[in-house]
């Protein structure tokens, strides 16, 4: 079922469980990611990023996604990731969205407040829970190939500020992690004393941005330490690719069931590492 993205979150936060936002850009992707969380009778945030609206249309990942969530019975939020201008997330919200994320982090602090209050007072209006971000995980960002930028920490200090200065549902954190592929492929050492001060000041769900190879054990404990939301895109890609290799394909159907196969095993990995209820 489509559901907003507050009651998911909230439930995940007082659960001290974790939920998985795999992110499509294929319109069979999206099918694949609600019927795993379906076979798994587990709650995802399915998402969409305006770096990819060149791959498939805002339109299309917005009726594709709310007929397949529709399709089961498991709590299903449609998700907007990273987007980038107020125009935009507005359609999204017309759209039938049930969770947007603003990301204006690379703005200094009050641009940022500002522009989140506008997106909050839009959404909320329509019931639609919002996301935003403080502090920036750089990297392969904004689902734009080879795009790099630097990470920036969040402070304890103006996480608090913001939360309480915009009303946002949840909120993106930087503590270590990156979009894209680790360089040589190590795995990052994650500020657990920061997540930490930041659990305990922020009331808000907490989100971690650049899941992928990150390492199990990392994610098992960022959760326990506070971070609800977990966003995974660039392993759905490699584990995608790794079962076509397997497979050995000799016609477009079986690539297709192969790559659908990669997925399938990356997302209930993840559900399976940070997604049952303690």
């Amino acid at each position: 079922m489509l559901i907003d993205g507050k009651s998911v979150l909230d439930a995940a936060k007082a659960g001290r469980y974790g939920i998985v936002a795999p992110d499509f850009l294929t319109l069979n992707a999206a099918r694949v990611f609600v019927q795993t969380a379906d076979a798994l009778k587990t709650p995802i945030l399915l998402s969409f990023a305006q770096g990819h609206a060149g791959l498939i249309s805002l339109e299309e990942a917005a009726l594709v996604g709310k007929y397949w969530a529709e399709k089961v019975d498991t709590p299903i939020v449609l998700h907007l990731d990273h987007g980038q201008d107020f125009d935009f997330l507005q359609r999204a919200v017309e759209l039938g969205f049930t969770s947007v994320m603003l990301d204006a982090s690379m703005k200094d602090m009050d641009e940022n407040i500002r522009l989140t209050r506008e997106v909050v007072a839009c959404a909320h209006a329509k019931g639609v829970s919002v996301e935003a971000e403080i502090g920036h995980v750089g990297g392969a960002s904004e689902g734009i190939e080879g795009a790099t930028t630097d990470s920036v920490y969040t402070t304890v200090e103006e996480a608090k500020t913001f939360a309480a200065a915009t009303g946002v549902d949840s909120l993106a954190v930087s503590i270590g992690t990156s979009h894209g592929v680790y360089a040589g492929s190590r795995t990052p050492e994650l500020n657990f004393k920061r997540l930490q001060e930041l659990a305990a000041a922020v009331p808000v769900p907490l989100v971690l941005h650049g899941g992928s190879g990150t390492g199990d054990e990392n994610l098992r404990r960022a959760v326990r330490e506070g971070i609800t939301k977990l966003n995974v895109y660039t392993d759905f890609l490699v584990g995608a690719m790794a079962e076509i290799k397997a497979a050995e394909p000799d016609s477009l159907v079986e690539l297709q069931k192969a790559s659908d196969e990669g997925m399938r095993k990356v997302l209930t990995h993840y559900i399976e590492l940070i997604s049952k209820q303690p």
